[in-house]
Formats: C-alpha cells, sequence, structure tokens
C-alpha cells in the first residue's frame, strides 16, 4: 500500500526529490519538546508558584505547547555523496524523508522520547550504503536500534512508543485499545479511497466521501475532545500527515474541502496544529502541492 497511495516517497523503486487548557486531552504533560540549544535538554519549562509552599514547581510541558516554540535544527539529507554516519555505534537513529508522510509518523512519535537521532536521506540520489549496510528495503522511516534496523511506519510508531522513554502514546482502557487496532488496521483503506480520486478525472467518489465520514465518526467516538481516542495516539499520528495533504490536494485539485459538514475533521486540524511534535514535521503546503501535481501530470 504504501507504494500505492504516496510512491513518490516511501518506494525503493521511485524516488522523489527532496496553552492546552486544564482539561487537555494530551497523553502527558512530560512530554519533551525538542529545543536546537542543547541535543539532549530537550524540554521546555513553566514555573508556577506553590502558593500553599510559597516554592516554585517546574513542570515540563506537552507538545500541545504553541507551534510557534522555537524550531528543532535538523540535519541536511544525506546524498549519494555523503559518507554514511558511523553505524551500529550504540546510536539509535531515525532515518527519514522530511517530505513523506510515512517517515513522518515515525518522526512524530520520535519527537515524544528521547535519545533519538534524526537521519535524513535525500530519496532521489539515495546513498548506496543506505540500501547496502542499514536497510535492504531501501525505503524510509527505518530505525537502527539495539544493532538492529527495523521498518515499516506503524510498525515503528509502536515500537518507539514501547521501547523509549517518554509519554505513552496509547491509553490503558481496553476498549479505546481495541478501536485504536481497528483505526490502525484502516487506515491503507482510508489513504488508497482519498489517493485514488485525487488520480481520477472524476467528481469526488463515493468511497472517499465514505473514509472520510468514517474518520469523521471516529473522532467523535469517546467525545472526549477532537483526537481518535480522547487523547492525542498512535492512531492521529498514523492519520495527521495523511489528513494534512490530502486537506491540500483535494482544495486545490477536486475543488473539495474534507473538513465541510465534518466538525469533527475540522477541530481534529485545528487542535493538531497546536501540538508542537507534530507542527515540527510540518512541511511547507505549497512544495507538497507542486510536487504531487507534477507526479501526476496536473499543470
Amino acid at each position: 500500500m504504501n507504494s500505492l497511495a504516496f510512491p513518490s516517497c516511501p518506494s525503493a523503486l521511485t524516488p522523489a526529490s527532496t496553552t492546552a487548557p486544564a482539561s487537555s486531552p494530551f497523553p502527558s504533560p512530560r512530554i519533551k519538546i525538542r529545543c536546537p540549544r542543547q541535543e539532549d535538554a530537550a524540554h521546555y519549562h513553566l514555573r508556577l508558584r506553590d502558593r500553599s509552599s510559597s516554592q516554585t514547581v517546574i513542570v515540563a510541558m506537552a507538545a500541545a505547547a504553541p507551534a510557534s516554540s522555537v524550531k528543532e535544527v535538523l540535519p541536511s539529507p544525506l546524498t549519494s555523496a555523503s559518507e554514511p554516519p558511523p553505524l551500529f555505534d550504540g546510536t539509535t537513529r531515525l532515518y527519514v524523508a522530511y517530505h513523506c508522510p510515512y517517515a513522518q509518523r515515525a518522526w512524530i512519535a520520535r519527537n515524544y522520547k528521547d535519545k533519538i537521532k534524526i537521519v535524513a536521506i535525500d530519496l532521489a540520489d539515495r546513498p548506496t550504503w543506505y540500501k547496502e549496510k542499514v536497510y535492504p528495503e531501501n525505503k524510509v522511516p527505518s530505525l537502527e536500534h539495539n544493532n538492529q534496523v527495523k521498518g515499516e511506519s506503524l510498525d515503528l510508531v509502536k515500537y518507539i512508543d514501547s521501547n523509549f522513554e517518554g509519554p505513552s502514546l496509547l491509553p490503558e482502557d481496553p476498549s479505546k485499545k481495541q478501536f485504536a487496532e481497528e483505526l490502525l488496521a484502516y487506515t491503507d483503506a482510508f489513504n488508497k479511497a482519498l489517493y485514488f480520486c485525487i488520480v481520477s478525472k472524476e467528481d469526488v467518489s463515493e468511497e472517499a466521501v465514505a473514509a472520510l465520514d468514517k474518520i469523521e465518526d471516529a473522532l467523535g467516538k469517546f467525545n472526549e475532545g477532537p483526537f481518535s481516542l480522547g487523547q492525542f495516539s498512535l492512531v492521529d499520528i498514523a492519520y495527521v500527515p495523511f489528513i494534512e495533504r490530502f486537506q491540500i490536494f483535494y482544495s486545490n485539485i477536486k475543488n473539495y474541502d474534507i473538513t465541510k459538514g465534518r466538525p469533527n475533521l475540522q477541530k481534529f486540524i485545528e487542535e493538531v496544529d497546536k501540538i508542537d511534535a507534530y507542527t515540527q514535521t510540518k512541511q511547507d503546503p505549497q512544495f507538497l502541492l507542486e510536487q504531487t501535481k507534477k507526479r501526476l501530470g496536473i499543470a
């Protein structure tokens, strides 16, 4: 499904160019926000005065911080002329392409966790060592951890959440966990319906409308906030890179507003844009649109 929905991104064969309220629905107040001034000092602090003890309490702020927070300084993409990093030296590395929605999933999850270094790959000019020495599938994302390399974006999101220190990205409620698995299993079908509609010269298809309506209903299931499980979770991480792009593409290519008549989806988009762990990964909308138009042969 990956190469079908967004062929220029993960496919090895077709490279591409290079103050939440007190009742905040976010997973934890200890989400780290990465700051370019120090690689490992990855969070800001809010100083609060405890009136009963007259002491200053320092609280690590969540990824719900405004999108205007300081942006992480990211490394330049590595090309065929680049030397490989010192592989398997104990450093945990997440290999991404900045414009790839599949890699964006793992990147968002990484922003909630500790000690995962970003390594960017230029998919249009991939280094040969990436396939030969890192990931034989020659796709992104991949994760170098404990002398192994793992791939596949949904698997990596779960792996990152389970194996690194940071706030949990999945609620404990069994009913929510079951619903999460159902929605994660639906991601490929959702992307397929929306993507095929874009490449078609016909009007917006019934399949695309039904897929969007399914997400609209899912976002309202627990009635606890703007996100699919009440709190921002693995499920939202799986969908948001694609919803971000489909909103841009449908508006400009199909003249169709995916949020019209879908208040839950509208609220989701508004609120996710307040989450620093996500906004740190967003790319220029015009770049994404032009790249897609070029691939589809649309003037």
